[in-house]
């Protein structure tokens, strides 16, 4: 019983190790993309919300969304993120 939950608990470990290297070869493939998001649209908190999804303006420059890498400027926007005032 104790070499079952052995063996159990190193596949669990295993198949949980793969997730974590799918998602982060998922997130380098992405980038923030500052300036794009839709209101209520947004991936992550800023200086104003704690929140994703707080946007409270279409295409506010403090906001931003995860995009494919490479694509941020194509859609307008930008990587790098306002100066703060």
């Amino acid at each position: 019983m104790k070499t079952q939950a052995l063996v159990s608990s190193a596949l669990a470990t295993a198949l949980s190790l793969g997730l974590v290297a799918q998602a982060q070869a998922a997130d380098a493939a992405k980038e923030k993309c500052y300036g794009i998001a839709k209101a209520g649209q947004n991936d992550c908190a800023t200086g104003s919300h704690a929140c994703a999804g707080l946007a409270k303006a279409d295409k506010d420059p403090a906001e931003w969304k995860y995009v494919a890498k490479g694509s941020c400027e194509k859609d307008g926007g930008s990587t790098k993120a306002p100066a703060k005032k």
